[in-house]
């Protein structure tokens, strides 16, 4: 305030001798003092900011739909799919169907989504998997202790929503609170006990251990007995059996054959001339001994000789014939036996093993 007043009386000095310079340098400082008090508070705005954009990233839970988080979930499950299993609450009411499930980072299982169209129309919320109970044999979900008020209560979930420690805590502060109506089965069948859990809860520090029975899937409700059987595998191998050699080998024989052949032989015929007895002239007859008549004769001589021809063709191949080898073992197989006490009620189920005893 003292340096306002001192810029006013000088700038209204009529012996001052720059009253305009001094006002001048006067405002210029003002100026630079506001700039630098409003560059402190846009620091502070925005480390606020940052802080606080931090601490919500902090308190958000990394929680992913399990497909999302596996692709190949179902090869888990033997090929089948929890998704689409029925809801049942406590009087075996159905109330809904398995929307979706929801896994964190290590791929455990926290919340089954839950579609409650028999219940509330249209309205879907999350279950934690420690009140739930799982029958894979007639492939339902049961929720312990949930009860319509409670699902009315529970905050609705929606698949574009991102899940974070306040919409948690609104899902868990419903079970927490125990409904009005529950039966001590129900209550007791719960993981951990009510007076375990922390009375107050810290966003910066919460862990999913703290609420237990909400979580952790509990050995009471989620048995499982497997019973085994032998079987007997079949295989083949091929081996050598034997073999067959095939070759040729010359054998000899004594061959017959009949050749017709013709020769030529000299007949000489004595005749008596119809003339016998005429005389001749004196100059006709010659005699002498030179007058010799040559006949030339000819035969056929058989040309035999030997020459290979093909007889016939062999041809080699393999086929297979098959035959049936029969074999016989004795195989174990485990049974189940079920000893009931008082008046438990047991449901067997629909699917069953093959001969199964109860």
């Amino acid at each position: 305030m003292q340096f306002f007043g001192r810029l006013i009386s000088l700038a209204f000095d009529q012996d001052c001798v720059a009253p305009k310079l001094l006002i001048q340098t006067g405002l210029e400082m003002l100026l630079f003092k506001a700039h630098v008090v409003l560059t402190s508070v846009l620091v502070v705005i925005a480390l606020a900011i940052f802080t606080t954009a931090d601490n919500s990233r902090k308190n958000t839970m990394a929680l992913l739909k399990l497909e999302d988080f596996d692709p190949n979930y179902r090869d888990t499950f033997e090929g089948g799919d929890i998704k689409g299993l029925s809801v049942y609450a406590e009087g075996d009411e159905k109330i809904g169907t398995v929307s979706d499930v929801l896994v964190d980072e290590q791929g455990k299982f926290r919340y089954f989504v839950i579609d409650l169209g028999f219940w509330i129309f249209g309205k879907k919320v999350l279950l934690p998997v420690g009140r739930t109970r799982i029958d894979h044999n007639a492939d339902r979900v049961y929720a312990i202790g949930m009860t319509k008020k409670q699902a009315e209560t529970l905050p609705e979930f929606n698949n574009l929503q991102t899940i974070d420690y306040d919409y948690e805590e609104q899902v868990r502060g419903v079970y927490r609170t125990p409904a009005t109506g529950t039966t001590a089965t129900s209550v007791s069948s719960m993981t951990g006990s009510m007076a375990d859990q922390p009375s107050t809860y810290n966003r910066d520090t919460y862990d999913y251990q703290q609420d237990a029975s909400l979580y952790q899937m509990n050995d009471q409700d989620h048995q499982n007995l497997k019973l085994y059987q032998e079987r007997l595998v079949t295989n083949k191998q091929r081996v050598k059996s034997g073999e067959v050699a095939i070759g040729k080998h010359v054998e000899t024989e004594t061959a017959r054959v009949s050749v017709p052949v013709e020769k030529e032989r000299v007949v000489i015929e004595r005749v008596t001339p119809t003339d016998a007895g005429r005389p001749v002239a004196p100059g006709e007859v010659a005699f002498g001994s030179s007058e010799v008549a040559r006949v030339e004769i000819y035969e056929e001589q058989a040309d035999i000789h030997k020459e290979a021809f093909v007889r016939e063709e062999v041809k080699v191949t393999k086929e297979v014939e098959q035959s049936t080898v029969e074999a016989q073992e004795t195989i174990r197989r485990e049974e189940l036996d079920v000893d009931t006490q008082g008046r438990a009620v047991v449901d067997r189920g629909s699917k069953r093993l093959p001969d199964e005893r109860i």
